[in-house]
C-alpha cells in the first residue's frame, strides 16, 4: 500500500497481511522481484522497487504494479532515476483528477526515461547508493541521539514513586501572573484575512508538530492588530502544546524568538522557573509513562481530539528537585549541540547527493 513505500523501498514495519487461503484468489496481484509499485492516488511520487525479500507479496489497494520487461535495465538505476525530483514532478503534472491526483498505467508508461548502457547504469546506481549510505548513517546517528535523550530522562526521573517527589499539577507551577496557561485568539478575534506579508509572527501547529520548535509557514499580523492581541504574546521558554488538529505535540519556544503570538490551536504555558524548567516539562509530557497514561485516559477520541486546556492544567506530575531538572537541562543542551552538528552535516550530504543525482542523469558523473 502507498503508506508502505519510502524512498523507493518497501517499509516492512506496518505491512497489512491476508490469510494464506486468499492468496490463490488474488494471484494476479502477486509481486515479483524487480516489479515497481506506485501510489495510485494522493502522493503519486511514492513508489517502491520490489526486492527478493518481498517476492510473493501482494500489491495492495491504492497501488499500481509495473512489471518491466527490458533486460537492458538495471533495477537499481531505475530506482534512482525515479527518485529524481523531475520524475516526480512529471508524474504530478500528468496525473488525472482535480481534487486528488490519480495515476494509471498509461501515465506511468508515458514517463520519459533515459538510460545509458548497462555498465554505466550500474556505476551510477553504485555511486548514488554509496552517497545514500552515508546519509543513512547520519540519520541513524540522529535517531540514536533521540534515544539517548530518552535514556537520560528515564535515568533521572523514571522512578518517581521511589523518590517520593510531591505530585502536583501543571497549574501548580505555572507562572503566578494572569494568563500563564492560555490558548490563542478565537473566532472573530483573529481572521485569516487579517494576516499580512510581514509584521508580528503568529505561531501555529506547524511550529510544534515535530515536538521541537521549528519555523514553518510564516504568518504575520500588523502592529496595530498585535496591540489588540498582546495578551497572547509568546515568551522565550514557554511550552507549546498542540490541542487541535495533530494533538499532543510539544515544543519549547527558543530564546531568540521575535515578538509573536500563538493561535487557538496551541496551549501556551509560561512556567515559574523556580519550580519547573521548560525542558523538564517538555520531556515529561512526551516521554514519561505517567504522562502518556494520563493523556490516554483523559483525552477523548482516537487521536487525542479532546485535548484541551483543562486536561493540560490538571496533568499530575511528580515534581523533582530543581537541581535535578537543571542537571537534565545541562545534559540535554549537550545532546542538542551534537544534534545540531549532525543536522548541519546531513544538510551538506543532502546537497551533495542532489548534485550527484543531477549530474548522474545528465551524463556528467
Amino acid at each position: 500500500m502507498p503508506q508502505d513505500m519510502e524512498e523507493g523501498r518497501i517499509v516492512c514495519t506496518r505491512i497489512a497481511r491476508v490469510p494464506e487461503k486468499h492468496v490463490r484468489r488474488l494471484s494476479r496481484h502477486i509481486l515479483r522481484a524487480g516489479d515497481i509499485v506506485f501510489s495510485r492516488r494522493g502522493d503519486v511520487t511514492r513508489f517502491a522497487v520490489v526486492t527478493n525479500t518481498e517476492e510473493g507479496w501482494l500489491c495492495g489497494t491504492g497501488s499500481i504494479r509495473i512489471r518491466l520487461n527490458c533486460p537492458d535495465l538495471d533495477i537499481g538505476y531505475v530506482r534512482r532515476y525515479l527518485q529524481q525530483e523531475t520524475a516526480g514532478n512529471w508524474l504530478k503534472h500528468h496525473a488525472k483528477g482535480v481534487t486528488m491526483p490519480n495515476l494509471n498505467t498509461g501515465v506511468i508508461r508515458a514517463l520519459p526515461f533515459v538510460y545509458p548502457p548497462l555498465p554505466e547504469q550500474r556505476r551510477i546506481a553504485e555511486v548514488l547508493d554509496r552517497a545514500e549510505g552515508l546519509r543513512g548513517k547520519r540519520r541513524a546517528a540522529l535517531a540514536q541521539l533521540d534515544t539517548f535523550t530518552q535514556s537520560i530522562f528515564l535515568d533521572l526521573f523514571g522512578d518517581a514513586e521511589a523518590e517520593r517527589w510531591p505530585v502536583v499539577s501543571i497549574a501548580d507551577f505555572a507562572h503566578p501572573g494572569d494568563g500563564s496557561i492560555r490558548t490563542g485568539p478565537f473566532g472573530s478575534q483573529l481572521l485569516h484575512s487579517e494576516f499580512v506579508d510581514e509584521g508580528i509572527a503568529v505561531l501555529g501547529i506547524d511550529n510544534a508538530v515535530a515536538n521541537e520548535f521549528r519555523w514553518a509557514e510564516r504568518r504575520f499580523i500588523s502592529e496595530a492588530k498585535y496591540r489588540q492581541l498582546k495578551r497572547y504574546t509568546v515568551k522565550p521558554g514557554d511550552v507549546l502544546i498542540t490541542i487541535m488538529g495533530t494533538c499532543g505535540r510539544c515544543a519549547v519556544v527558543p530564546d531568540d524568538i521575535p515578538i509573536a503570538i500563538n493561535t487557538k490551536h496551541l496551549c501556551c504555558i509560561t512556567l515559574d522557573r523556580e519550580k519547573c524548567l521548560p525542558l523538564f516539562l517538555h520531556a515529561y509530557f512526551l516521554r514519561h509513562p505517567l504522562a502518556r497514561r494520563y493523556l490516554e485516559q483523559t483525552a477523548k477520541g482516537a487521536i487525542m481530539s479532546g485535548l484541551n486546556m483543562g486536561i493540560i492544567k490538571a496533568m499530575p506530575i511528580p515534581l523533582p528537585p530543581l537541581e535535578l531538572q537543571q542537571e537534565f537541562s545541562r545534559r540535554v543542551a549537550a545532546v542538542e549541540k551534537l544534534r545540531a552538528a549532525h543536522r548541519a552535516a546531513l544538510a551538506e550530504m543532502d546537497a551533495l547527493f542532489a548534485s550527484l543525482q543531477h549530474r548522474a542523469f545528465r551524463g556528467e558523473l
